[in-house]
């Protein structure tokens, strides 16, 4: 087995995500539908019935309690054939739906798929792969530098409470970094804890949200929140920031702390990846980028727990919230 690793041999005793082989499974995948049309998606659903009992189970516990290490490593899982890397997450490419039918029955499986109208028009199922021209950008298309460690859309209302990553072909240096407020948040001087646990940080809107309009910072909120022994984290190492310089402080250990103490793993073809937005932040390491075809290829799908909470925001599965004037 490939577990997952500390990226940090200083340190020891990390909260490792759960490892469980899904192999020996084959959905049944509608191949006449799209992955965005709700028929393919509730298909997915159904699917969830046909998984090995072990990786069903697994799910259900993680929906319900999810591990403490805020992450679920699925592997062997099925993408059927994997053409070329595609130049751009839009590009046109021509597959079968393997891939999308995986990672949506395992989506179904710990909430409701939703896309977000600014990140890719709103794909319930998104291609990530790397851009020259967002090489050196705190982008999912980046690959030159490494990806800061983050809440997925931390700044948005109606963030995911999921993040999964499947793997249509991986790269081993771009390492998917992950890191347990249920880790960090012991390891912190009690007063930076009570701090962050105060509503005394802002969040700046992620560029790919924006379209070129001007970024603005939203209301104050907490990085913590829940209790002392079950807490919860919104964390944003590039785009947060303290209302004053004492917090400011404390994002920064918050952040020194997280590097240091963070595990990580190369995905593989076959691997799905389901990180709880709400416990572990994510990053990724540097990789070389060829640009010809054979670069990492990953499909990202992102869940919430009810869709009733964004009905205002949203048509279909499509979270339409504007940011930025």
């Amino acid at each position: 087995m490939r577990p997952f690793r500390p990226l940090d041999t200083a340190a020891c005793d990390h909260l490792l995500p759960l490892v469980v082989d899904g192999g020996g499974w084959t959905p049944d995948v509608p191949g006449h539908l799209a992955p965005g049309d709700e028929e393919f998606i509730r298909l997915a659903g159904h699917a969830g019935r046909t998984l090995p009992p072990h990786v069903y189970a697994a799910l259900a516990d993680f929906a319900e309690h999810p591990h403490p290490s805020g992450a679920l490593l699925l592997r062997n899982l099925p993408m059927g054939a994997v053409p070329a890397t595609p130049a751009t997450p839009t590009t046109p490419t021509v597959k079968d739906r393997t891939s999308e039918f995986t990672l949506l029955t395992v989506a179904r499986m710990v909430g409701h798929p939703v896309g977000y109208r600014p990140e890719h028009g709103g794909d319930v199922v998104q291609n990530l792969v790397p851009v020259a021209t967002s090489a050196d950008r705190q982008v999912s298309t980046s690959s030159s530098i490494d990806l800061m460690y983050h809440t997925e859309a931390a700044f948005h209302p109606h963030r995911p409470r999921c993040l999964l990553l499947a793997c249509l072909r991986g790269d081993a240096a771009a390492v998917t970094t992950l890191s347990s407020v249920r880790e960090v948040m012991p390891l912190l001087p009690a007063d930076t804890v009570d701090l962050l646990f105060q509503r005394r940080f802002r969040t700046a809107v992620d560029e790919s949200y924006l379209h070129g309009r001007s970024n603005r910072l939203g209301e104050p909120v907490s990085v913590f929140s829940g209790t002392r022994d079950e807490p919860t984290m919104v964390f944003d190492e590039d785009l947060m920031v303290g209302i004053d310089a004492d917090a400011d402080e404390a994002l920064r250990e918050l952040g020194r702390t997280v590097r240091r103490h963070h595990t990580g793993v190369s995905l593989e073809t076959g691997d799905v990846l389901v990180v709880d937005n709400s416990l572990a932040v994510h990053g990724r390491t540097p990789f070389t980028a060829r640009y010809d075809g054979t670069d990492r290829w990953l499909q990202r799908s992102m869940v919430v727990s009810d869709l009733a909470a964004s009905a205002t925001d949203r048509v279909g599965r499509v979270i339409t919230t504007v940011f930025g004037d």
